[in-house]
C-alpha cells in the first residue's frame, strides 16, 4: 500500500509539473522541426478523415449524429455539408479518423497521440475562431501529454486498446491547452478526463469489432466535455491517472515518464505516418513482401505462391486471424494483410475492401500462413522486424527480411511524400483543400495566422 502511495504521489507531482508545462507553453516555444511535424500530423489525420466518408457504417453513424446535433458549430468532413455542434462533429470525425487504418502514431509505445487530439481540435478551433497558429499549438501539447501518460503506464500484455484508453485524455488536454485555460483548470480537465476513458478491449481490433473505430471519436467529445466541467468545478483529483491506469488498469507505473525531458524531448519527433491501410504491426512484414515481389525472377507469378511463413515480433504475433469478418478484421490479420499484399501488389485500401474477405484466392493464401516469432527479438528501433518467406508449388522458396517499416523516427518519409499522400486523398473529394493544407505543412505564416473557421471554408467550397 505504502509503495502505491508513493507512486501516487509521485504522479500526482509530475501531473502537476506536466501541466504546468502544457498552461505555459508558447509557439515560440516549439522548436521549428516540431512544429513542421505538428503540421504534417494534423494533415495527415485529416486526410485520414476523408479517406472514410464512404464507408457505409461512417455515413450512417453521421447521420444519426446530425438527427440529433445541436446548433452548428463544426464541419464533418465528408462532402456532405453537414456541420453539426462541436461535441457531435468530434465524434463524427474522430470516428472516421482511424476507420482506414491510415491515421498516424507514436512509435515509443502503443499510442496514436494525434488521432486523440486531432478531431476535437478540428471542432473546437472552427466553434472558436482559433487561427491555425492556435490550433497547432495545442496539438503539440495534446500530443506531448498523451504521448507522456502512455509511457508513464504500460502494460506487459496488450490487453487495452489506446484508442479507448488514452483518446479522452489527448482531447482534454489538448481543448484546454487551445481555450488558455489556468494551469489549475488544465490539471483538472486531464484528471477528469483519465476517469471517463473507456476499457477497450484490444482483441476487438482483432476480432474486428467496428465498435474499436468509435472510439477515438468518442474520446474526443470525452475530452471536450471534460474541459467544460472542470471550468466549473466538477474534477478529477491529482492522483487520478495513477487510480484509473495503475489502480483500476493494472497498468506498470514510471512517474518519471510524465515529466523526465518535458520541453526538450518532443513526443512528435518519434511520431510515424502510414502508406499501409493496415496495423502498423504488420507494415515491416508487407515490406518484406514488397522486396520480395521487386525481385521475383522472370516468369515467376504470386498467383502460384503455397505458403507464406513470416517471423515477426511479439506485436505482430497478436495479429492472428485466418477469418477475418470485417474489414477492420483484415486490416489486423497478419494472414490477410500478407496474401491480399502478395495479390493485389500493395496493402493500400483496396486490399481490404470487404469483397476482399471472400475472393476465393485470398481465402486459399490465409490459410498458407504461418506466423512465428523473429529471433532474437531486435532492439529499438528495430524492435518491429519481420521475414517473410514464399514458398511456391514447385518448391522454390524466397525470403525476404525488413527490420523497420518506413515512417518512424528511424526512417521517415520526407515531408513531401506525406504531403502527396494527404493531396492525393483529399482533392479527389475537396478539390481546394490540398492547396490550403499544403502552406500549412510548410508552415506558411498566412495558413497560420489565417482563422482556422475561414479555412476550413475555404477547404471545403465548391
Amino acid at each position: 500500500m505504502e509503495a502505491g502511495g508513493t507512486q501516487a504521489r509521485a504522479i500526482a507531482r509530475g501531473h502537476e509539473t506536466l501541466a504546468a508545462w502544457a498552461s505555459g507553453l508558447s509557439w515560440q516555444d516549439v522548436p521549428q522541426s516540431i512544429r513542421g511535424r505538428a503540421a504534417l500530423v494534423l494533415a495527415d489525420d485529416l486526410a485520414a478523415i476523408v479517406a472514410a466518408r464512404d464507408e457505409p457504417e461512417i455515413v450512417a453513424l453521421q447521420n444519426g449524429l446530425a438527427a440529433s446535433s445541436g446548433p452548428a458549430e463544426a464541419t464533418v468532413f465528408n462532402r456532405r455539408s453537414q456541420r453539426l455542434d462541436r461535441y457531435s462533429a468530434a465524434i463524427a470525425n474522430g470516428s472516421a479518423a482511424d476507420w482506414c487504418e491510415l491515421d498516424e502514431g507514436y512509435r515509443r509505445v502503443i499510442c496514436h497521440a494525434g488521432l486523440y487530439c486531432v478531431p476535437a481540435l478540428l471542432a473546437e478551433a472552427e466553434a472558436a475562431g482559433a487561427k491555425g497558429e492556435d490550433l497547432l499549438r495545442a496539438l503539440v501539447v495534446g500530443y506531448e501529454v498523451a504521448s507522456r501518460v502512455a509511457r508513464t503506464f504500460t502494460f506487459k500484455k496488450l490487453v487495452l486498446h489506446p484508442h479507448g484508453s488514452l483518446a479522452a485524455v489527448g482531447a482534454a488536454a489538448a481543448v484546454a491547452a487551445l481555450r488558455r485555460l489556468p494551469v489549475e483548470t488544465l490539471a483538472s480537465s486531464i484528471a477528469s478526463a483519465a476517469t471517463m476513458v473507456m476499457p477497450a478491449p484490444y482483441n476487438h481490433a482483432i476480432e474486428g469489432a467496428l465498435v474499436r473505430n468509435v472510439w477515438p471519436g468518442v474520446g474526443g467529445a470525452i475530452g471536450l466535455r471534460a474541459v467544460d466541467w472542470a471550468t466549473i468545478g466538477i474534477a478529477g483529483r491529482p492522483e487520478s491517472l495513477y487510480d484509473v491506469y495503475a489502480g483500476a488498469f493494472g497498468a506498470d507505473v514510471d512517474p518519471a515518464a510524465l515529466t523526465d525531458g518535458l520541453g526538450e524531448s518532443w513526443a512528435l519527433a518519434d511520431g510515424y505516418h502510414k502508406i499501409h491501410a493496415c496495423c502498423q504491426y504488420a507494415h515491416s512484414a508487407v515490406e518484406a513482401s514488397l522486396a520480395l515481389m521487386e525481385k521475383l525472377p522472370p516468369g515467376w507469378s504470386t498467383g502460384s505462391l503455397a505458403r507464406i511463413r513470416v517471423e515477426t515480433h511479439r506485436y505482430g504475433l497478436t495479429l492472428d486471424n485466418v477469418h477475418p469478418k470485417t474489414t477492420l478484421a483484415a486490416k489486423f490479420s497478419m494472414q490477410h494483410i500478407l496474401a491480399a499484399t502478395a495479390a493485389f501488389g500493395h496493402a493500400g485500401a483496396a486490399a481490404f475492401y470487404a469483397p476482399t474477405l471472400d475472393d476465393p484466392d485470398i481465402a486459399r493464401l490465409r490459410q498458407g500462413v504461418e506466423i512465428a516469432a523473429f529471433e532474437p527479438q531486435p532492439a529499438w528501433p528495430n524492435d518491429r522486424p519481420a521475414r517473410v518467406t514464399w514458398a511456391f508449388e514447385d518448391g522454390r522458396m524466397l525470403s525476404e527480411v525488413c527490420m523497420s517499416a518506413r515512417g518512424g523516427p528511424d526512417r521517415p518519409f520526407q515531408a513531401a511524400e506525406i504531403e502527396a499522400k494527404v493531396v492525393g486523398i483529399v482533392d479527389a473529394v475537396y478539390p481546394r483543400m490540398g492547396g490550403l493544407l499544403v502552406p500549412i505543412m510548410r508552415l506558411d505564416r498566412a495558413g497560420l495566422d489565417a482563422c482556422w473557421a475561414s479555412t476550413v471554408a475555404r477547404m471545403t467550397e465548391g
